[in-house]
This record gives C-alpha cells, structure tokens and sequence, in this order.
C-alpha cells in the first residue's frame, strides 16, 4: 500500500455507463443477465465517441459483463485482461497494439433476482414489486441482492482497482509497457487519467457512497457518465469535482 504520505496523488476517473442493450431499450431490469450491446447501442456509442470519448485513457477498468467490456473495446479498441488472475482473453481491438484494460468481478451490476429480464408492465400486479417500489427501492430484492449489499461489493471493486492504481504508482510502472511516466510521479501532482466502463447502478453504487449522495441522484442513461476528480489524502480518496459527461447538460461540482 501506498505510504509516501508527503506525495498527494490525484486521479481523474472517468465514469462510464455502458452502451444499450436489447433489455435496456425495453426498460427491463437487467443484472446477472450478459447481454451484449444491440446494434441501437453500438450506433449510439459511435456517435458519442467523436463527440465525447476521443481521448483513450491511460489506465482503463471494465465490469466482466459483455455489455461492458463491448463498449470499452468500442471506445477504446483495447484487450481485456481480468483482474486479479491477469488471463488473457481474446477480443478484436487492433488499433492500439499492447494496450490492454483490465476488469474487475465486483463491478457487476446489481443482482436483481426475481426482477431480473423483467419490465415494470410485466411486474405489475406483482406484489413484492410494489412493496420494493413503496420503499423507495431500500429493500432486497426478491432473490437478488439488498443495495447494502450491492454498495459494498461496489465499493470492494472500487478499491480493488485504486489498490491497483496505487500500487503501480509506488512500482513506477504502468498497465501498459508505454505508460506515460508523468502520471505515476506522484508527487508533482498530476491527476493519473483513469476510465471505468461499468453499470448504471455501480455509478449510484460508488459516487453516492463517496460523496455521501443520495443514491438515485447519480442515474445515468447509457453511454453517459460522470467525471470526478479523486484525491489520496491520509490513507484514503476524497472525492473533490464531479461532472456530469457524455450528454448536452453537462455539469459540474466541485466538492469539499
């Protein structure tokens, strides 16, 4: 772990929600289910990429989920290599030769169980959907996961991937051979640029949770996301900026 408490370290993350899917466009509930993007979404994340997501970042993070791992390598045109294990898996980014990203188990999107692949029409009538809805959506799902427990494991891949940032840092090396040096000296204060392409939940999972939110505040449609600024400050990250990306009203916040 990182103990150089003289040096800050900042690191600019990229929040992305994942490109849409089949059951996204039908407004089902969608969780464990590994659906790849349709061919609406794959358009989409075109058009935002020119517009939004030109720059490739120097670390990026995905969800194991194929909806996931889809639009990074769409976005980005890396190889995916899954954290903690490193296996290599195959894919067909071709335009960045060596450059990889890495996913990341806990980032999966929340266990929705007897609402999985299941659409508010379908649901209706159902009477432990409108118990779950008349609680503001703070109890279990029936079958799935509480959001205490789905924040938690949220949070465990959030620190499972800034341990691994850290922990390259104090290497001086970086995810890939051609890692820019800049960015892992941390003491002249550059914000390491880091991405991580993941579900609509795990983005209301993480930044309410770092910012002490409520957590629907930090819905996002697909292919949108956030942009914060974190800082490593006595053994933890503090989250200081917030943007709101990857659609026309963009804002920002900055946060004490």
């Amino acid at each position: 772990m990182w103990n150089r408490t003289e040096d800050k370290i900042k690191a600019k993350i990229t929040w992305i929600r994942h490109g849409m899917t089949q059951a996204n466009g039908e407004h089902r509930y969608l969780g464990k289910t590994d659906e790849p993007l349709s061919e609406t979404g794959i358009r989409l994340l075109q058009e935002k990429k020119k517009e939004y997501f030109s720059s490739p970042p120097e670390f990026l993070y995905t969800s194991p989920m194929k909806r996931c791992v889809q639009t990074a390598e769409l976005l980005f045109e890396r190889n995916p290599i899954l954290i903690p294990e490193w296996k290599e898996m195959e894919t067909a980014g071709i335009l960045f030769p060596g450059k990889s990203f890495h996913i990341i188990e806990e980032l999966s999107e929340c266990d929705f169980g007897e609402f999985e692949n299941k659409n508010y029409k379908e649901l209706s009538g159902n009477q432990d959907y409108q118990r779950w809805i008349d609680s503001n959506g703070t109890l279990p799902f029936p079958g799935g996961e509480s959001r205490e427990q789905f924040i938690l494991r949220s949070m465990e891949g959030f620190d499972r991937m800034m341990s691994d940032i850290l922990k390259r840092s104090e290497r001086n090396t970086g995810i890939q051979n051609d890692t820019d040096p800049q960015y892992l000296k941390s003491n002249c204060g550059t914000e390491i640029p880091v991405t991580a392409v993941v579900h609509g939940g795990t983005i209301m999972a993480v930044l309410s949770s770092l910012t002490g939110g409520e957590y629907f505040d930090f819905q996002v449609k697909n292919g949108e996301g956030y942009e914060t600024v974190l800082e490593w400050i006595q053994g933890s990250w503090k989250i200081t900026s917030l943007t709101k990306i990857g659609c026309e009203d963009s804002k920002s916040e900055h946060l004490q």
